[in-house]
């Protein structure tokens, strides 16, 4: 009798405490969700209101950039000093300009992404950019190669973006490449994603900046915003894919594009339930 009561306590006791355990890690859990939602919309908040300031910047920046090209057309040619102010105004309207670029890129990478998306044949969108880049290849000593499969490798996604992204990677390889290499395109299927290489030939990159480089604002190269490769991957998520990387110092780098291809369709099959 008092075994039976004895182990009923004890079941009791344990029971309860596990409940008050359960009770304390769901309270915890609801805290870290609060934490997380006030820090989303804290982020969301910073987000809007650093776009805000970006284009009030924007305004009195084009203003002192026409009233320097102004000062500029207002030097006398025979100032003794007009050389020297000449040099300091072309100075001062690049960094002008450099910085109304990197607003423009903060804002493009800040802002919300719209897909417009449509069928977009991955061999075509491939041709079409190599056509495009060609001329700028050539005056750098790159050399472009193209490889496609038989195939189509079609997928929903908006051309425009997918287009931009490629073309910052083409940019990025060639740059890799101060003089002259290899770029090399190519897309092939792989089970039901469809992979998109952009390969350079150029110094590769080290390992301790491998993990950084899709970072907004990191940039190994001197007079770069840090927001090419970050806006790429971005639209590339925003596709439901991902941006992969791998690289060696001295060879190259090989950069990914990795998106879900379309399904095909399925032929003209009877509706369900008939």
């Amino acid at each position: 009798m008092y075994g039976f009561a004895g182990g009923l306590l004890v079941g009791l006791l344990a029971g309860g405490v596990l409940a008050a355990l359960a009770a304390v890690l769901q309270y915890r859990r609801s805290l870290c969700l609060q934490q997380r939602a006030k820090q989303a919309e804290r982020l969301a908040e910073l987000g809007t209101l650093a776009g805000g300031l970006a284009h009030e910047i924007k305004n009195p920046l084009s203003t002192v950039q026409v009233n320097l090209q102004l000062m500029q057309e207002d030097i006398p040619a025979d100032h003794p000093s007009s050389s020297r102010l000449l040099s300091r105004l072309t100075t001062t309207q690049r960094e002008t300009a450099r910085l109304r670029d990197i607003l423009d890129d903060f804002l493009r990478y800040a802002g919300r992404l719209e897909l417009d998306r449509r069928p977009v044949d991955l061999n075509r969108m491939l041709e079409e950019m190599a056509d495009f880049f060609h001329p700028q290849a050539s005056q750098q000593r790159v050399q472009l190669r193209v490889r496609k499969p038989e195939e189509p490798a079609v997928v929903n996604g908006d051309e425009k973006l997918l287009k931009q992204a490629l073309l910052n990677l083409m940019l990025n390889g060639t740059q890799a490449m101060p003089t002259g290499g290899e770029l090399i395109l190519s897309v092939r299927r792989n089970g039901r994603e469809a992979r998109l290489d952009v390969v350079d030939t150029g110094s590769g990159i080290a390992p301790e900046a491998l993990s950084r480089i899709f970072d907004a604002y990191y940039s190994t190269r001197k007079g770069g915003t840090g927001l090419g490769l970050a806006m790429t991957r971005r639209i590339i998520e925003e596709h439901g894919g991902r941006l992969t990387v791998q690289s060696e110092v001295g060879k190259g780098s090989d950069f990914a594009i990795h998106l879900p291809l379309l399904a095909a369709p399925q032929g003209n099959q009877p509706p369900a339930g008939r």
